[in-house]
């Protein structure tokens, strides 16, 4: 099936993607030059470290059709509980429309299931939407399932496969992640995303979300292949 054919049976991309601004050594300019395509060509939203959440929040104006989302402890989930805390409760005051929390995975392989979901409850009760970053390719089958379902519990909105760390993110780990959420939450994949076929693929797949640092490039790719 060409690419033109597989995208008219899919849902329109532009909405699906959330635009990356994680370089930290990215520069001003391009940084707002990616803010306005973002809002130029539709995306769902853009994905900011809490050092550029203002700067970001001015650039969109209010809330709007693309959503300002917020990491917190990204990329490792290493720091305690209240600091995690602590970062949530800025973003959410600081104009945040939505969060992408990284939980403490130290915990969980550990056994500290309770530990792991108290904290992503207690960030879930900003009411803000959560998406949960889950290291799909460290995490062994066990922990994954225990992760999924811990953090959905917890009222995360979303999980999300990957981190952008190690392998890219694929098809049979978005269609094994939605076999664990089973309906309940919406599915963001994230890491290495960067071919038209590659995020074709993913939603195809069941991805509701494609976190990734090449949006306009992809959106050209695919509008040059229709």
């Amino acid at each position: 099936m060409s690419t033109s054919s597989r995208r008219q049976e899919l849902p329109d991309i532009p909405p699906l993607i959330h635009q990356a601004l994680l370089n930290p050594l990215l520069p001003e300019e391009e940084l707002f030059t990616l803010c306005d395509a973002s809002r130029q060509l539709g995306f769902g939203g853009v994905c900011v470290s809490l050092n550029q959440l203002e700067a970001v929040r001015r650039r969109l104006g209010g809330q709007g059709s693309v959503k300002l989302i917020a990491t917190v402890a990204f990329p490792f989930g290493a720091l305690p509980a209240e600091l995690k805390q602590a970062q949530a409760e800025w973003a959410a005051a600081h104009g945040a429309d939505a969060l992408d929390v990284t939980p403490n995975w130290a915990a969980l392989v550990n056994g500290h299931a309770n530990s792991f979901a108290e904290e992503l409850a207690a960030i879930a009760a900003l009411d803000l939407p959560m998406t949960v970053v889950l290291d799909i390719n460290q995490l062994n089958e066990a922990q994954l399932a225990l992760a999924a379902e811990a953090a959905i519990d917890a009222g995360a909105a979303s999980l999300q496969a990957g981190n952008g760390f190690g392998a890219a993110v694929s098809a049979d780990q978005i269609r094994h992640l939605r076999q664990l959420s089973r309906g309940r939450c919406a599915i963001k994949a994230a890491g290495g995303i960067r071919e038209a076929e590659q995020a074709l693929d993913l939603v195809e797949a069941g991805a509701t979300a494609l976190g990734t640092g090449h949006g306009p490039a992809l959106i050209k790719a695919l509008r040059q292949q229709r």
